[in-house]
Formats: C-alpha cells, sequence, structure tokens
C-alpha cells in the first residue's frame, strides 16, 4: 500500500479549510500537512484544531514557494504519492482517491484534476469568460509543444509519484504562480506519463484567483517556459529548468 500525503498550500483560509478537510475521503486524512504562508487571518489556528500538521513560514514565499515547502516535507515523511489539495474549496477533494489510484496502480507518474469537461459546465460554475479563453488556447499550445494530451495545463488539482518529485529539478522554478507551468513542462521534459480526470470547481469569494494582470502576465510566461521547453527539446537552448544534474 502506498504512502499518500495530501499537502495544502494555505493562504488566508481559515473560513474554508473545515470543509475541504471534511470532503476528504477519511483514510487519507491520516497524512495532511499544511503550510502557512503567513496567513492574515486564523488559518493556523483552525488547521491546528483540526489536528493537521502545520509549517509556517516565516516571511511569505509565493504560491510556488509554498509548494516548494509542501513537497520538501511531504518527501521526508516518506510519501510515495503526494496530491495537492488547495484549501480554500474551489477543487473538489473527493477526487484525491482517484487521482493517488492512477498513480499507484503505476498508470501514470502525474495526474491533473481537469476543470473544463464542458463549456457550459465550466462557464456556469463561475470559471471567468476570458480566462476559460485563455486557458483553452494555452492548453492547446502546450499539448501541441510537448506532444501531450492533457485536458487542461492550469489546474491546481495535482497529484504526483515520489519519483517525479525526485527526478524533476523543482526547487529551482519560480516561487510564483508560474512554478505549476514550469514543473509540468519539466515532467514532460523527462518523460514523466501524466493523466487527467475531471473535477468539480467552485468560484467563490474565498476561492483563490489571479487577477487579470496577473492572468496576463501569467500567460505570457507560459508561452515563455513552452518556447523554452521547444529550444530545449530541439538542442538549440540549455534552460536551467531542464537540467536536473544537481538531483540525487
Amino acid at each position: 500500500m502506498s504512502k499518500v500525503v495530501i499537502v495544502l498550500p494555505a493562504y488566508n483560509a481559515a473560513k474554508t479549510l473545515p470543509q475541504t478537510i471534511a470532503d476528504i475521503p477519511e483514510q487519507y486524512r491520516k497524512d495532511v500537512i499544511l503550510v502557512d504562508d503567513c496567513s492574515k487571518d486564523d488559518t493556523v489556528a483552525v488547521a491546528e484544531g483540526l489536528g493537521l500538521k502545520v509549517v509556517r513560514h516565516e516571511k511569505n514565499t509565493g504560491y510556488g514557494g509554498n509548494q516548494k515547502t509542501c513537497y520538501r516535507m511531504a518527501l521526508e515523511a516518506g510519501a510515495d504519492i503526494v496530491v495537492m489539495v488547495h484549501p480554500d474549496y474551489q477543487y473538489n477533494p473527493k477526487i484525491v482517491p482517484h487521482l493517488a489510484g492512477v498513480i499507484e496502480k503505476n498508470i501514470c507518474d502525474v495526474m491533473l484534476g481537469n476543470r473544463i469537461r464542458t463549456r457550459r459546465e465550466t462557464l456556469s460554475g463561475g470559471m471567468p469568460v476570458y480566462k476559460y479563453i485563455s486557458n483553452r488556447f494555452l492548453s492547446l499550445f502546450c499539448n501541441v509543444a510537448t506532444g501531450e494530451n492533457l485536458g487542461e495545463w492550469h489546474s491546481g488539482m495535482r497529484a504526483y509519484s515520489a519519483k517525479v518529485l525526485k527526478t524533476i529539478p523543482w526547487e529551482g522554478n519560480s516561487d510564483d504562480f508560474i512554478f505549476d507551468m514550469q514543473f509540468l513542462a519539466q515532467a514532460s521534459y523527462f518523460g514523466m506519463r501524466m493523466g487527467d480526470i475531471p473535477v468539480e470547481t467552485k468560484y467563490f469569494e474565498e476561492a483563490s484567483s489571479i487577477n487579470f494582470k496577473r492572468s496576463l502576465t501569467y500567460g505570457l510566461l507560459t508561452l515563455w517556459v513552452m518556447t523554452q521547453f521547444m529550444l530545449c527539446k530541439a538542442g538549440l537552448a540549455s534552460p536551467a529548468i531542464f537540467d536536473n544534474s544537481g538531483k540525487k
């Protein structure tokens, strides 16, 4: 039986954390690590009250920086599979067993929750139209560039085998939101098997989401990461994010 560790990269998640934990299937709640990125609310107190293992940053490190601590702690805990669940309750955590199960059965190394099953469902769930359009364009571009066939490349609901985390040089990635895109590009570059399954998502006030300006920046950086990927594959450049020579 594989050891599944759930990691929660948290920032101001006090209101949504209890429901998030309640919807994680009970057998997966024994190994949960919450990393608090200097929240301004009672996230830490709520997490401790729920019996979670809590790691608190002394200063805000950003979304990518938070994930780095999550993965270090999960590996130190002996995880075979790591599932990232956003504690803002945007993604339905009930699919945790399915994400982990595909990896445990050695079908995939990386699993994502796909928010876009249909256009109607996605938009009625609250995803802004501009985000839907950019998601479709960028996901298509990423699939063409890498040869993968993911339903979307921008989901925050993810599961990784320990092998992935021990192979990919994610420690050198950005501390901001583009961390996720860099990670998937690296996974593809190093031949990790990737797949996805549908996940219900909600958009509401407490759910974290980047604004239009940051979304635009993210989109441009996604194009840059894919350009780096293609140049590296063609032998025309050697971006540091695709160099894992420093990994043990």
